[in-house]
């Protein structure tokens, strides 16, 4: 989620599929804007904690009909729940995840995850990652790393850029010594 413009900041209430009724004033719409270093448009992303001591996230993000997320590489493990919606990976098509699944990703996998363009509702999940994400174009050129340091970095400017609140989300403390 390295990104400013693509990724949406929420607060409690859930995004329509088009992105724009009934959401706090601190959200960040994804659907109009795309994530600079990888191109992806259409992600609302919730942080629920942050640890950049120990490398883990935990995300919850809405994820729009027809998003295609780099292919990535995976330094740590993932859990993935899948509470509306549905996706699949672009390797493993025959593999949908939908409503109700719970995925694990051992570290080192590599794949690239898609949300159906005729999906009528927007894929709600929940993701408990540690380690970063190593993204790569369709090329296999590297994009970026996604990690909990970028993904803080990511936050507090766009609420700066954006003028927003800060985002509430727990954060693991730095040591103090």
């Amino acid at each position: 989620v390295e990104v400013l413009g693509g990724v949406g900041l929420m607060h409690g209430r859930r995004p329509t599929v088009s992105g724009v009724p009934a959401l706090a004033d601190r959200v960040l719409l994804g659907d109009d804007a795309t994530l600079p270093d990888v191109g992806v448009s259409g992600v609302d992303v919730q942080p629920q904690f942050l640890d950049a001591n120990n490398g883990t996230w935990v995300l919850r993000v809405w994820f729009h009909p027809g998003v295609r997320l780099p292919t990535h590489y995976h330094t740590g493990t993932v859990h993935l729940w899948t509470l509306s919606g549905k996706w699949f990976y672009a390797e493993h098509q025959d593999q949908p995840q939908t409503a109700g699944c719970y995925l694990y990703e051992p570290g080192s996998s590599v794949h690239s995850f898609i949300v159906p363009e005729d999906n009528t509702e927007l894929t709600e999940t929940i993701m408990l990652v540690q380690g970063a994400n190593i993204n790569f174009d369709e090329d296999g050129n590297y994009l970026s790393t996604m990690d909990a340091n970028s993904i803080i970095a990511m936050i507090e400017e766009a609420i700066r850029e954006r003028g927003l609140e800060p985002s509430i989300y727990v954060k693991a403390g730095f040591p103090n010594f």
